[in-house]
């Protein structure tokens, strides 16, 4: 088990990077593609909505022919050729192909993970193990911020594009080598998604799920570069420093969130009181969008860190589920999760984009901003009604 997972939390470094990478291109492909930032955030939620969508089949295989045939095969078609169709873009229509086919093809990589955590280990610690895959995993999100941007300045984006396609296809024959298979749980049960849409322990919990990951990854993952380049001229140099700031941010409050369930004995006034304070982030960011450089870096860095509990959200739900369906079950979570990304990313472009095109870059970051911690609002006032899982 140990070596599988060890294995998957280094695949999931290149998941990381991908949903990220995007924040630092954004100069390099307006001058090559065209494509601006409205584009991008398409492309962006593109990536999310593939790999959430992915997710309901992933859960299947995961219960019937187990992680590693599965994790292997779709990062091989996925992850690597959509890397390669990247680097060959020529239009913003390819970026969008290319960002759907990666985000399917990183859609197994961290809930087989999960399913392994779930199959094997401990219930007790499956919060503190998460967070420590998802926080090591989570360099990928580093690496997408300034070493990206000198690897851009230095050899071009396709270049890196396509020794990042080398470096997917190297990982899932590795995982089909290395990955081990749960053992089928005993006495042969069947179920499906439905059986855990009935559970009414989770209907509270969905709607914090859908929105708990949204600010930090839409943020980090995209909007950070074009607010701090249209409201205060950064350079790709500096904008990949400041990702890098945020990057950091999100691994620390990930892997700070982990042990907490244990330590206080709840996973639900952890993960409320923490997405509490990351909608009060996005909220002042919206406030004093305009303020500095140095504001808006913190205040972005403070989203990442609160907006950490997706692990924590994992372990909270994971509780409910029968063994039969924790390949469904994690998977369920995660398509709520990513695909909570996915919708916020496609609605920040149209909202950028209106509110630029009659008040102003300001005040559509404002704007922007304003709905990433009005949604993470929504989704407490339905979390407020959940309850803790049995240990």
């Amino acid at each position: 088990m140990r070596a599988g997972l060890s294995l998957l939390c280094l695949t999931y470094v290149l998941s990381q990077f991908y949903r990220a990478f995007l924040a630092v291109l954004g100069g390099v492909l307006q001058r090559d593609l065209g494509a601006g930032p409205d584009d991008l955030a398409t492309a962006s939620g593109l990536w999310f909505m593939a790999f959430a969508i992915a997710q309901l089949p992933i859960g299947w295989a995961l219960d019937r022919i187990g992680p590693r045939r599965t994790v292997s095969a779709v990062l091989l078609v996925g992850g690597a050729g959509g890397a390669l169709m990247f680097a060959a873009a020529t239009t913003p229509a390819h970026i969008n192909i290319a960002m759907m086919l990666i985000g399917a093809g990183c859609a197994p990589v961290l809930v087989s993970a999960f399913y392994i955590l779930a199959r094997q280990g401990s219930p007790a610690q499956f919060a503190t193990m998460a967070a420590l895959l998802l926080g090591v995993g989570s360099v990928g999100n580093l690496g997408a911020s300034w070493p990206m941007a000198f690897a851009v300045e230095t050899v071009g984006w396709r270049a890196a594009l396509i020794v990042l396609a080398v470096l997917t296809a190297l990982a899932s024959l590795a995982l089909f080598v290395i990955v081990r298979d749960p053992d089928a749980p005993e006495g042969g049960q069947r179920g499906s998604v439905l059986d855990l849409l009935r559970m009414r322990a989770l209907w509270p919990i969905i709607p914090m799920m859908f929105v708990c990951y949204a600010p930090a990854a839409a943020v980090r993952g995209l909007w950070i570069g074009p607010y701090l380049s249209d409201v205060f001229g950064l350079n790709t140099s500096q904008l990949g420093q400041a990702s890098l700031v945020m990057g950091v941010a999100m691994i620390c409050g990930t892997l700070t969130y982990g042990p907490l369930d244990r330590v206080f004995g709840t996973h639900k006034w952890v993960i409320l009181i923490g997405n509490l304070m990351c909608a009060v982030s996005a909220l002042a960011l919206a406030l004093l969008a305009g303020h500095s450089a140095a504001v808006g870096i913190a205040l972005c860095a403070a989203i990442g860190f609160f907006g950490g509990t997706f692990p924590i959200m994992i372990a909270h739900t994971r509780g409910f589920f029968p063994a039969h369906l924790a390949g469904r079950g994690v998977t369920l979570m995660n398509l709520f999760g990513i695909g909570g990304v996915g919708v916020a990313q496609l609605a920040s472009g149209g909202i950028h984009a209106r509110v630029a095109a009659t008040s102003g870059d300001l005040a559509s970051y404002a704007t922007l901003f304003a709905f990433f911690g009005i949604v993470t609002l929504v989704g407490i006032g339905f979390y407020f009604f959940s309850r803790d899982a049995p240990r």
